[in-house]
């Protein structure tokens, strides 16, 4: 293994400045530091990165945990987290809770263990005593996407609420008036924050939200199978379903072709969360779009600067409405509202 003095002998440099030059000190010159990277280089060197944090307190690592992998919108998110860190000088372990808080809990008290420079977590249902714990100690942490209400750590999320009246406005002025809606856990604040943004927005149009055409989903494929079904069983079924989420909207689908039925002539449906082959099913979905990868990279750079001893805040991004076909809507109005 090529060692930090096999560099020094190479560039014919002493260890100190060999060292000074790998951690980007001032004292050392351009010469001296163009020599120390050339020998590294035609070398193969690489830094004890465990003997660098021993000396630093930095690890250089960020801990991500996600609420749910396989679902396309926090593989996204994931992505975008991973892609910034990695701009600024940070690896990252990521952490699958599978929307369940046992997990969430295993992941952060692995990831502190490891001793990251800090955390972001997307939180079951804020239920986690060690996301509770690791947003009081001394590692910084960032809630991205969902939020413990209470918890004084930065947030960085979307406001789905204006695009979601955008929605029913929409859905109202195509002539629907039987609206239906699939949610999310009530113990997350999304789940909480989406069914109340719908029925509010109905309540403008002066039209209520019976209980049976409220389904309580899990964020999972077939939770919004098993809800549609139920809708599609009532006496009056809605004229829309709304799934807040993607992986339920694509359960709703399933169960509506499964009955032989047609979107949007014999139900429409709408979705909570745009993903690629929304635009490419038919009908195309109409759905509301968060600014995914833009969260994450907020997300990180809020985390850095709290790791970098700086203040960070919380930021709220705006959702926008995708008009499509799958509501009723003309052929000729696929269009975009923002």
């Amino acid at each position: 293994m090529v060692s930090i003095k096999d560099v020094a002998e190479s560039a014919g440099l002493s260890v100190a400045t060999v060292s000074r030059a790998l951690n980007g000190h001032p004292s050392v010159s351009d010469d001296a530091r163009e020599r120390v990277l050339a020998a590294a280089g035609t070398l193969g060197y690489r830094p004890n990165v465990v003997a660098r944090s021993l000396r630093t307190h930095r690890t250089g690592t960020i801990g991500l945990v996600i609420s749910d992998v396989l679902n396309p919108y926090f593989t996204e998110l994931a992505r975008a987290v991973e892609e910034e860190a990695r701009e600024l000088g940070y690896s990252v372990i990521i952490g699958n809770a599978d929307e369940r808080a046992d997990l969430e809990d295993h992941h952060v008290r692995g990831l502190l263990d490891r001793r990251i420079d800090g955390l972001l977590v997307s939180p079951a249902d804020g239920r986690s005593p060690m996301t509770l714990e690791a947003a009081a100690g001394d590692t910084p942490v960032v809630f991205v996407d969902r939020w413990i209400p209470g918890v004084d750590v930065p947030v960085v999320r979307s406001d789905g609420r204006t695009a979601i009246a955008d929605l029913v406005d929409h859905l109202y002025g195509l002539g629907h008036r039987r609206l239906a809606i699939i949610t999310g856990p009530a113990a997350t604040t999304t789940g909480r924050e989406r069914v109340d943004a719908f029925r509010a927005a109905l309540a403008v149009h002066g039209l209520a939200l019976p209980e049976e055409y409220v389904g309580r989903g899990d964020f999972q494929a077939e939770s919004g199978r098993a809800c549609t079904e139920r809708f599609l069983n009532l006496p009056g079924p809605p004229d829309v379903v709304f799934a807040t989420d993607n992986l339920m909207a694509l359960g709703a689908l399933d169960e509506i072709g499964a009955r032989g039925l047609r979107v949007p002539e014999d139900i429409a449906l709408a979705a909570f969360d745009d993903i690629p082959w929304f635009s490419h099913t038919d009908p195309p979905i109409t759905t509301i779009a968060q600014p995914t990868a833009e969260l994450g990279r907020v997300a990180v750079r809020a985390l850095a600067d709290l790791i970098a001893g700086s203040p960070a805040s919380s930021t709220v991004l705006p959702a926008h409405l995708v008009v499509r076909r799958s509501c009723g809507e003309p052929e000729t109005k696929g269009a975009t509202r923002e």
